[in-house]
């Protein structure tokens, strides 16, 4: 449709159905020579005379009518479509999509779901599992969930869950055999367990910090997995070191399958933020979902 053309025919319309131009404008809020330029500039365009005027009263012509039948049930139509996406602004309702890995995903979103959903049955939710970095604004997500460190800062990011901590752990067999490293700098003599990172396809630097002062340790040794649970696996069987997020080994810890080493180089982190572009407008589904998800500090 040409520039303007919408705002013609509704210009149409009101003269057809008023029988007026000034009853039309006042109806429009315009004035009435205006409202006479825009309907002669819809005949003209057509090439058609659509209303028939005398000093005393105005009138479709066989066009005009043939034009009415056409648009009052699109326009109908329209304003049911448009009185419809007014309702999302108050109304939680729509799809949300958001981009996660797997951990934040199992831990922080779904709870959140699990509680939120079943009140609100017009809401949709679509998670993607994807380790990756993903550019949400090019693949189409509302939002982002990832580790605060990464999210990029022209993003508006919330917090939603606690702050994480790495644990470096071996097996009870594992370390019979090689004594437990007593800094980061011990680990090049070990064998340890390497995950493929998938989004730039290199090794993961295992990173360590003490008393402010970071170090990153490049390892070695027989294994490179890009998996956690088969890395878990793999430690478990003694076949070297893994280094992961802290609750994914407390339970191993606590049974005894696992023992933890340089826990004291491993101190908290920023933990999972939800990220989407400060130019969003947020739907009542989506700023509904960021306040379910928002951590709260306990007291």
């Amino acid at each position: 449709m040409r520039q303007n053309g919408l705002g013609d025919l509704t210009a149409f319309l009101a003269v057809a159905e008023e029988r007026s131009f000034t009853r039309a404008a006042a109806r429009l809020g315009t004035s009435q020579s205006a409202l006479s330029h825009t309907v002669r500039r819809l005949e003209e365009r057509l090439g058609l005379r659509l209303l028939t005027r005398t000093t005393r009263s105005v009138a479709p012509t066989e066009a005009g009518d043939r034009l009415l039948e056409t648009l009052r049930p699109a326009l109908d139509e329209i304003d049911a479509k448009l009185t419809a996406l007014g309702e999302l602004r108050e109304k939680p309702a729509g799809t949300v999509r958001i981009t996660t890995s797997r951990h934040a995903a199992e831990t922080i979103l779904w709870p959140a779901l699990a509680r939120l959903l079943p009140d609100y049955p017009d809401i949709r939710v679509e998670l993607s599992i994807d380790p990756a970095l993903t550019d949400i604004v090019a693949e189409r997500f509302d939002a982002g969930v990832r580790l605060g460190e990464q999210v990029a800062k022209d993003m508006i990011a919330v917090r939603i869950g606690p702050e994480l901590r790495m644990a470096l752990v071996g097996a009870p067999a594992y370390f019979t055999r090689r004594p437990a490293p007593e800094t980061p700098h011990d680990l090049t003599r070990h064998a340890c367990i390497n995950l493929r990172m998938s989004t730039l396809g290199g090794l993961y630097a295992w990173e360590f910090e003490k008393d402010g002062r970071p170090l990153n340790v490049r390892v070695d040794g027989q294994l490179v997995l890009n998996d956690m649970s088969l890395i878990l696996k793999a430690a478990v069987e003694g076949l070297g070191l893994a280094y992961t997020l802290e609750d994914q080994v407390l339970g191993l810890v606590e049974e005894g399958k696992l023992l933890r080493v340089l826990s004291d180089w491993c101190p908290p982190f920023p933990g999972y933020h939800l990220y989407y572009p400060s130019r969003r407008q947020q739907s009542p589904a989506f700023a509904l979902l960021v306040e379910a998800l928002r951590h709260r500090v306990s007291r």
